[in-house]
């Protein structure tokens, strides 16, 4: 037999005979009503686990992963508000199910029957995952949450705080919200949780509110590895800054009453806790998993003795709140409820096509206050000094700059966050005057850890905030990319575009900066980027350019709720001359506020019908250079800067070669995986123009002298026009 079928014979057996195991006398305020509430919540998750496990048996679900074990945690969100926001534990079905008793009008078995099935009608993925999840229920959907959901969790709480002090037009968690965060014992391990941990307890040393519940469900495994025994407890119990709680989840009274202590202490004193509950797993890990082939029958018949549905029925009891014989009526009706249901929920339509399933990669478009831009008094404020500045060209990062104050003066809920970017203002500079312009409420400098920025970001947004994170340098970014890729990327596809993560990610980086840093801080690497769907990569070269496409970039997070990666090239922060010292050919005047570089626009300089050099970036400005000697030997070209690099913004592109002769792909980034290997594929596709391409190396770029040695350089760039045009050097 099937162990769950083993699990729910047992059950039915023992409470028929009042064989109940042992345990502690109910105490606490959970009352009778509550108490048999959470019973039902828990005799669901039960019963929809014996479902989703045969319905994958009969090819008519599609993935098991079971909270059979962990139905205490129903007591846990019976001492929660709904209007706290949970990120779940792929555990914590009974929470849910819980939880949508304290909401009107929920058919929360229905519900999760349909994403069993991967129904289109499921209500939270359309179809796209089974998971846990429900904009009703303030539960954003996780899939396989090892751990990436914290960091975002610690960015939620902190938003809590910051929209009392300034509120966003999209706020959405009221001001005495907590944030729940459930995660396993093996998950407690990860680094990415470790790293949550510690912000939050940083951020909480410092006395910063932080209204967040971490719930550790101990069931002293994960998957066939188990957790030390009194390991949970002894990492825990005396960390500075996170108050320590701890309970049996097998009895539902101790559980609420420890829940609710913990929850009031959060509330009240906005500072963070960790909740340590212990389980025990039933089944196995997830789908086929056979336990018995990792643990002695014996363990295994030992945890099935300690079901906490048997607990639950011997306390009801002793309270007086149920009687076992009516405990296992519940029980039978829900069985044959939740049969019922599956019979009908398996029948509602799929995704059927590759539209169907990408429709909710975009999120839709949300209506927004209109904004008429500050008074000339307040932008003269801010500005200072800088407002006569303006009247002559600049560098590029003190236009990024200039840009990024009117948009914070014209947007109060854009948040800036990131290592050093209020009171230093950047490694660069690009930052620098906003804190005393904005304040740190809204330039937050964070402790060094990528992986928190970004999901102090992330939680930030889901109470209506516009991030701006920072990460210093490109290389940085696969320190945290999972933060991207797992998290904010695809919140809106498993959730059918109910949840969002809308920020505009700055990140300084690319190659070409003399003598520093090596491939630490020179990194022309983008692939990690382009591969996550639905992300928007932008890349300016000059700082006109980069003032017009930081406003399209934070309309397209503020109005379409992207996700925007701004990639700043380092070596032309400072860039002043284009062909010789002093000529100042690449400083820019700072362009009026009504200019705005659309998505997919690109830029075209020159109408040569000999060449079209299609680039970005510092190639931009090595092929400018480069076109003024072709011109010499008379080679007529036009350079064409892409811009925007994800997606592809392939009809303008293709528009802009047009009449051209040849074309010749100029990317620094590496030749596997590079920008030039779409354009290649693109060029093909779409023209008969003959095409070449000159990229960098696949290699890590060095220090010293030889920076640029694996790049294209005006030299190359030259030297491949001139082969591709037949002309002589």
């Amino acid at each position: 037999m099937d162990r769950a079928d083993i699990v729910h014979e047992n059950f039915q057996r023992r409470v028929a005979a009042g064989d109940l195991p042992r345990g502690s006398a109910p105490s606490g305020p959970l009352v009778a009503t509550d108490a048999v509430a959470i019973f039902r919540a828990g005799c669901t998750s039960r019963a929809l686990d014996r479902l989703s496990r045969a319905m994958q048996k009969a090819g008519q679900g599609f993935y098991t992963i079971g909270s059979s074990g962990h139905e205490g945690l129903a007591a846990v969100a019976a001492a929660l508000r709904p209007t706290d926001m949970a990120f779940l534990h792929y555990r914590d079905a009974a929470f849910q199910i819980a939880r949508s008793q304290q909401v009107p009008g929920q058919s929360i078995a229905w519900d999760m029957l349909l994403s069993f099935a991967a129904s289109s009608e499921d209500p939270i993925s359309g179809g796209r995952h089974k998971v846990l999840g429900s904009k009703a229920l303030n539960i954003p959907p996780q899939t396989s949450t090892i751990a990436s959901h914290l960091p975002k969790a610690v960015g939620a709480a902190y938003a809590v705080g910051a929209a009392r002090r300034h509120a966003p037009e999209h706020k959405a968690l009221p001001d005495d919200a907590i944030v729940y965060c459930s995660f396993g014992d093996a998950s407690a391990n990860h680094s990415t949780a470790q790293g949550a941990f510690n912000t939050a307890q940083w951020t909480s040393y410092q006395s910063t509110p932080l209204p967040l519940l971490f719930v550790c469900e101990d069931n002293g495994i994960g998957i066939s590895t188990k957790t030390p025994k009194g390991w949970i407890a002894a990492t825990f119990q005396n960390r500075p800054g996170l108050k320590y709680f701890a309970c049996n989840g097998l009895d539902i009274y101790e559980t609420f009453r420890v829940a609710q202590d913990a929850a009031h202490y959060v509330r009240t004193r906005k500072k963070p806790a960790f909740l340590h509950i212990g389980t025990i797993r039933l089944y196995g890990h997830a789908g086929a998993d056979v336990p018995t082939t990792y643990l002695s029958r014996e363990e295994v018949e030992a945890e099935e003795a300690n079901d906490p549905l048997l607990h639950s029925v011997r306390l009801m009891d002793e309270a007086g709140a149920l009687a076992p014989a009516e405990a296992l009526a519940i029980y039978r009706e829900t069985n044959a409820r939740v049969a019922r249901i599956a019979g009908d929920a398996v029948k509602r339509p799929r995704l059927k096509t590759a539209a169907d399933v990408m429709a909710s990669l975009i999120p839709p478009k949300r209506a927004c206050r209109p904004t008429n831009g500050p008074s000339p008094e307040a932008r003269a404020a801010a500005f200072g000094g800088d407002m006569k500045a303006m009247e002559e060209p600049q560098i590029m990062s003190r236009l990024i700059n200039w840009a990024l104050t009117d948009l914070m003066l014209e947007h109060p809920e854009i948040v800036m966050m990131g290592e050093d970017v209020g009171r230093k203002g950047g490694v660069y500079g690009v930052t620098q005057k906003l804190t005393a312009r904005f304040g740190p409420d809204r330039m937050i400098d964070t402790l060094l850890d990528e992986q928190s920025i970004l999901g102090l970001a992330i939680g930030m947004a889901q109470n209506g905030f516009v991030p701006m994170p920072e990460i210093q340098f490109l290389a940085y970014l696969h320190n945290a990319e999972d933060q991207i890729r797992g998290e904010a990327a695809t919140l809106p596809f498993f959730s059918n575009g109910q949840y969002t993560n809308p920020m505009v990610l700055r990140i300084a980086g690319l190659g070409y900066q003399k003598g520093f840093g090596g491939h630490f801080h020179n990194d022309n690497s983008v692939a990690v980027i382009r591969d996550i769907p639905g992300v928007i990569l932008a890349c300016p070269s000059n700082g006109a350019d980069a003032a017009r496409m930081m406003r399209e970039s934070v309309r397209l997070a503020r109005e379409e709720q992207r996700v925007v990666v701004f990639l700043e090239p380092i070596a032309l922060y400072p860039m002043r001359d284009l062909h010789g010292d002093k000529d100042g050919g690449w400083m820019c005047r700072y362009p009026e506020r009504s200019e705005v570089i659309g998505l997919g626009e690109v830029g075209v300089h020159g109408d040569g019908t000999d060449l079209a050099i299609v680039t970005f970036g510092n190639g931009y400005y090595l092929s400018r250079q480069a076109e003024k000697r072709l011109a010499e030997k008379g080679v007529k070209a036009r350079v064409i800067d892409m811009r925007w690099l994800s997606p592809l913004p392939g009809d303008a592109l293709v528009e802009a070669v047009k009449g051209a002769r040849r074309i010749l792909i100029v990317d620094e980034t590496r030749r596997s995986g590079g920008i030039a290997e779409a354009l290649m594929a693109l060029f093909t596709e779409r023209t008969d123009v003959p095409h070449a391409r000159i990229t960098a190396e696949d290699s890590f770029i060095a220090t010293g002298p030889a920076y640029a040695a694996t790049m294209p350089s005006a030299d190359s760039i030259y030297e491949a026009a001139m082969a591709l045009t037949g002309g002589e050097k």
